[in-house]
């Protein structure tokens, strides 16, 4: 079983700057990765493409909640903004 590239304790305790470097490099691996495949090699861990990917997605989801938690501070604490 392939473990875990980042552990979700280890994102939430990350601050802005090192969820975008962390995610600078990631990119840069899963790059190289599907360069390789694409080239007509194998990926030497294929399981490593997946991990990434995640891996990718949930520092994403972590740097937009903050980002989303912010706006709504600064827009006084209304919800959504949408009518009902």
């Amino acid at each position: 079983m392939i473990m875990a590239i980042i552990k979700p304790r280890e994102i939430h305790g990350m601050s802005d700057k090192d969820i975008g470097k962390r995610l600078a490099e990631l990119k840069l691996e899963l790059a190289k990765n599907r360069g390789q495949i694409a080239v007509g090699g194998s990926a030497s861990n294929p399981g490593r493409v997946r991990e990434l990917r995640k891996t990718i997605a949930r520092l994403l989801t972590k740097r937009n909640a903050k980002t989303t938690v912010t706006k709504e501070k600064n827009k006084g604490g209304h919800e959504t903004g949408r009518s009902v």
